[in-house]
């Protein structure tokens, strides 16, 4: 019997989310659950267990129709070991997912991390499609990338390449939560917005950010749309650092595009304009010319789809 099937997990700090697809990344069934990740390392992995399990009865399929299993999980870790060796949101340490996971199921599974996955996702299924070189940056909570290197996931010696959001963008930048200073995710995350429209507002400065109770990078966009100039003074500062960091990547690995996906690039136009501003200004003409910048495709499946398609370039 041909197994046609494809199980994904994207594993998150909040919440485990599970799809069975076909071979062309159609969702059959799809499930999302809280990670519950104070509760400890098995208790995660027997939630994660429940959603093959939910995803395989709600399609009324079993495991002899699955090829194989991708897990889409923060860094760092070791893929070819299917060890994730520690991540702040989540409680394992030197913790191997993979094993427990293909004894329960008798199906092959790979790990991988969830920038590398997402890339993968975008290069078979999304807007980077029939591209042979390309790089995914992902502008959420942090800020993370992975590569397509002439049509393969480019991992690097241990498996960690592409943590774009710890390249140094300001030596004299705030400390990031890697220990290092400066680096791109504490200037231009969407955590890093919102840190830094609150030290602004703390300093006295008039915004109209002080009408908010509460708020985050998505306020901060929306205040600078509306002529805000300390929120639109920040989000300048932000995406000219992102700007600088990606016109760097493009500098190292001269791609056909870059792919901006997570929640701070999606839905203002303003990001993508001015990251093409810095990189025409920073590149090479001949790279800044060649390289589209492109928004991603799959939305909010790309978690749980870039996965999926971990499980069919590694099962191939």
């Amino acid at each position: 019997m041909k197994k046609n099937y494809y199980i994904g997990i994207d594993l998150g700090g909040t919440k485990i989310s599970g799809a069975l697809s076909d071979e062309n990344g159609e969702i059959i069934s799809k499930i999302t659950i809280p990670t519950k990740a104070h509760e400890g390392e098995i208790p995660v992995l027997s939630r994660i267990i429940d959603a093959i399990d939910s995803v395989l009865n709600d399609a009324n399929k079993t495991t002899s129709d699955i090829k194989a299993i991708g897990i889409g999980s923060p860094g760092p870790l070791n893929a070819k070991l299917g060890l994730i060796v520690e991540t702040p949101n989540l409680p394992f340490k030197n913790f191997n997912l993979v094993k427990p996971i293909e004894e329960k199921f008798g199906v092959p599974t790979y790990l991988d991390n969830d920038a590398n996955v997402a890339a993968i996702g975008e290069f078979l299924f999304g807007a980077g499609k029939g591209s042979e070189n390309m790089i995914f940056v992902t502008v959420s909570t942090g800020v993370g990338g992975g590569a397509i290197i002439n049509g393969k996931i480019y991992r690097g010696n241990t498996n960690n390449a592409l943590e774009i959001g710890h390249t140094t963008v300001d030596r004299d930048g705030p400390r990031c939560n890697c220990g290092n200073y400066g680096c791109v995710e504490a200037l231009s995350s969407g955590t890093a917005i919102a840190r830094i429209a609150t030290e602004a507002i703390e300093k006295g400065e008039k915004t109209t950010l002080k009408n908010y109770e509460k708020f985050s990078a998505y306020e901060v966009f929306i205040e600078a749309e509306n002529g805000d100039k300390v929120a639109n003074k920040i989000i300048n500062n932000s995406l000219n650092y992102l700007g600088i960091c990606i016109a760097n990547t493009i500098s190292y690995f001269d791609p056909e595009m870059v792919i901006l996906g997570g929640g701070v690039s999606i839905g203002h136009g303003i990001v993508i304009d001015t990251v093409q501003a810095i990189v025409k200004e920073r590149c090479f003409a001949t790279l800044s010319e060649n390289t589209k910048i492109v928004l991603a495709g799959l939305g909010n499946d790309a978690g749980v789809i870039g996965a999926v398609a971990l499980a069919i370039t590694e099962s191939k």
